[in-house]
């Protein structure tokens, strides 16, 4: 299936200063009533909305903590919006509340291959152009696209729909690993938990660690983590792929522990190394050695996830053969150390 590449015409940079942030001005107050004028964050709430992404950020710029935010939430006309989840709900505002963002947000929505309308469109251009803040979360990320905002940017969404935001619009560089990126004035998030990332780093960049990590501490979530969105990816290795390799891939499967070579698969598969390369990568799309590292990866994560073995056997069982070994390409490739990734995904935990 073809997917068409949305095509517009390009957004023009800010004409004035990009709306400065609260920590620019002042800090909150002792008593805990900001000391500066207040910093309204706007929640635009698009049809199809994902319930979770909605309240991220409703949660954490929300008045009940010491900071200078104001949340509002508006849709492109009040009333109901519809969320993927198959529920309404109640918006009071329309798009004249982006007229007044010093920050406006922009939650996932579903389905993403769709652009808003025009009005939406205009009004996320109109806000960018007079220097506020846009920020995404997952599938947001389409509505600025959409918009031109992220023309010339690297940019990010839920890896699920990294390479259609990739496709749909070449103009964006698509990273398809991080958890946020930081722009400046643009801001993108990863899938769902990643808008709580950005959000408190929004928050870091403004009003300094000590309030982003008592809102972390509120809302019981982590106040940084490290990593990109590869540790969360499913499991790399398919389970069904082209059939002349397959009895080769599994015995593969059952030699992680050792060392393996390109040689070493031909034999078994009966190729010439050349040939069994020409054909792992028809059926596979990598080389023969770079399934096997995917391989004994997504084996370590799993052994790691149990919890009940040390990164010295799991880098044995996993044919790394040093905790070194395993460590280097945990980091090259899951962008986390063996030690944060159990932390995080450890069944014992």
């Amino acid at each position: 299936m073809t997917v068409p590449v949305r095509s517009r015409a390009p957004v023009a940079p800010p004409a004035g200063p990009v709306r400065p942030s609260p920590r620019a001005v002042a800090v909150p107050a002792a008593d805990g009533t900001p000391a500066v004028p207040r910093h309204d964050v706007v929640v635009l709430a698009l049809a199809g909305v994902v319930a979770l992404d909605l309240s991220i950020p409703a949660q954490l710029f929300a008045e009940r903590y010491p900071t200078p935010y104001r949340v509002t939430v508006c849709a492109a006309e009040p009333g109901e919006v519809m969320t993927s989840g198959g529920f309404a709900v109640r918006v009071a505002g329309g798009l004249t509340a982006l007229a007044g963002a010093d920050t406006v947000v922009v939650p996932g929505f579903w389905p993403p291959g769709e652009p808003p309308q025009s009005a939406v469109l205009d009004a996320l251009r109109a806000a960018y152009e007079r220097g506020c803040r846009v920020v995404s979360i997952c599938t947001g990320a389409f509505a600025l696209a959409a918009a031109g905002i992220l023309d010339g940017r690297s940019a990010t969404t839920h890896w699920r729909q990294a390479e259609l935001l990739a496709r749909l619009y070449p103009q964006v560089r698509v990273d398809r690993d991080a958890l946020y990126v930081d722009e400046g004035q643009v801001m993108t998030s990863a899938g769902v938990a990643a808008g709580i990332d950005l959000c408190l780093h929004i928050i870091r960049s403004d009003l300094g660690a000590a309030v982003a990590n008592g809102i972390a501490r509120d809302i019981v979530a982590a106040p940084y983590r490290t990593g990109g969105q590869s540790q969360y990816v499913e499991r790399s290795v398919p389970a069904e792929q082209g059939e002349s390799l397959a009895e080769t891939r599994a015995w593969v499967l059952g030699q992680l522990h050792r060392p393996l070579t390109v040689a070493d698969l031909a034999r078994h598969a009966r190729l010439s190394e050349r040939t069994l390369t020409r054909r792992f990568v028809a059926e596979t799309g990598v080389t023969p050695m770079r399934w096997v590292l995917t391989a004994r990866l997504d084996l370590a994560r799993e052994l790691l996830e149990r919890g009940d073995l040390g990164i010295e056997q799991v880098a044995g069982r996993c044919g790394f053969g040093t905790p070194g070994s395993l460590r280097m390409h945990f980091r090259r490739v899951l962008g986390t150390s063996p030690r944060d990734y159990r932390k995080a995904f450890s069944r014992a935990g």
